[in-house]
C-alpha cells in the first residue's frame, strides 16, 4: 500500500497511541488558539450586503458536492491533558462513511484504524493487537475522543462543517446559526470575500463551545478551494488538534477494501470495549 493510503489525527486521542508516539512528542508544536465563538450580539447584526440565509445554505450545499474523497499525508500537532505531540499521518477518506487512518513513525505504521458503515477496527502492529466493534459514535469516540458520528468526521476532515441539511438556518453578520433541538446551537462563519465557510462551532445549552473547527490556508484545486489546515478544539476535554495536509489528492477513486481490516494471523483479537470509555 502506498503512503497515500490514509492517516490523520483521529487516532491521536487513543490511549495506546499516546504511549506509542511519546518519543515523537514535540514540545514546540504550533497549536491553534482557542476558537471563541461569535458573540451573540454579532449574530444579531444585519447580514453582509447581498447575503441571505438561502444564499449561504446554497454555498454549503455546493461545497458538499465538491469533495467526495481525500487521500493525503498530514502533519499532526496535538495538545491535551497528556501533553504535546507531533507526528505524521496518512489519511484516506471516502464520503460519507469510509475512513482509514494510519499513524506513522520512523519504523513504520504504529496504528491502523479503519471505519465503515458496519465496523471500526484498530490494528496495533507493535503490540500485535487487533480491536474491533460495531461502528457507532461511542466506539469512534474510544479511538478518537471526538464525539461525532462517522459521517460528521469524514466531512470535517475534507474541510466541511459537519452539519446536516436543515431549513431553519438564520443569518447574522457573516454567519449562519441554528438551534439544535433546544440543546444548544450550531454556528458557521463565512469568509466575506471568498464566501466559503471558515469556522464551525457547536455550542452547549450554556452557550459555551463544546466543539469548534477552523478551516485555513485554502489552496486552489480542480475540485475547488480546499483548506490545507484544519484546527479542531474540544473545549470540555481541553484538547486541541492541528492538521496540516501535504499535497492532498481529491476525488480519486479509492478501492473500498482499504476501509476494512481482517485480523492478522498472529494478532491477539480483542473487543473495542477493551480501550475503555
Amino acid at each position: 500500500m502506498s503512503l497515500r493510503s490514509a492517516r490523520w489525527a483521529v487516532p491521536v486521542y487513543a490511549r495506546e497511541l499516546f504511549l506509542a508516539v511519546s518519543l515523537a512528542a514535540a514540545g514546540g508544536c504550533s497549536i491553534a488558539p482557542q476558537l471563541a465563538p461569535p458573540a451573540p450580539s454579532i449574530l444579531k447584526q444585519p447580514p453582509i450586503e447581498g447575503w441571505t440565509a438561502e444564499k449561504l445554505v446554497q454555498i454549503l450545499s455546493q461545497r458538499d458536492k465538491q469533495f467526495h474523497s481525500l487521500r493525503t499525508l498530514a502533519t499532526v500537532n496535538y495538545r491535551g491533558p497528556e501533553g504535546r505531540q507531533g507526528f505524521q499521518e496518512a489519511v484516506l477518506i471516502q464520503r460519507p462513511d469510509r475512513l482509514r487512518l494510519e499513524t506513522l513513525s520512523g519504523l513504520g505504521a504504529i496504528l491502523v484504524v479503519t471505519a465503515n458503515a458496519n465496523q471500526i477496527a484498530g490494528f496495533h502492529p507493535r503490540e500485535g493487537l487487533f480491536l474491533h466493534g460495531k461502528t457507532s459514535k461511542e466506539n469512534l469516540f474510544r479511538y478518537t475522543r471526538i464525539p461525532l458520528e462517522l459521517k460528521e468526521i469524514t466531512s470535517l476532515l475534507v474541510g466541511l462543517p459537519p452539519v446536516t441539511s436543515a431549513s431553519d438556518w438564520q443569518i447574522g453578520g457573516n454567519s449562519l446559526y441554528r438551534e439544535i433541538e433546544g440543546k444548544g446551537k450550531e454556528i458557521i462563519s463565512f469568509d466575506p470575500s471568498r464566501e466559503i465557510p471558515v469556522r464551525w462551532y457547536r455550542l452547549g445549552p450554556d452557550g459555551n463551545p463544546e466543539l469548534s473547527a477552523a478551516f485555513e490556508n485554502f489552496a486552489s484545486t480542480p475540485a475547488g478551494l480546499f483548506p490545507l489546515k484544519i484546527s479542531l478544539e474540544a473545549a470540555g476535554q481541553k484538547r486541541v488538534l492541528e492538521i496540516t495536509y501535504q499535497e492532498p489528492e481529491l476525488n480519486a477513486s479509492i478501492p473500498p477494501e482499504l476501509f476494512s481490516q481482517q485480523k492478522p494471523a498472529n494478532a491477539k483479537e480483542l473487543p473495542i470495549e477493551a480501550i475503555g470509555s
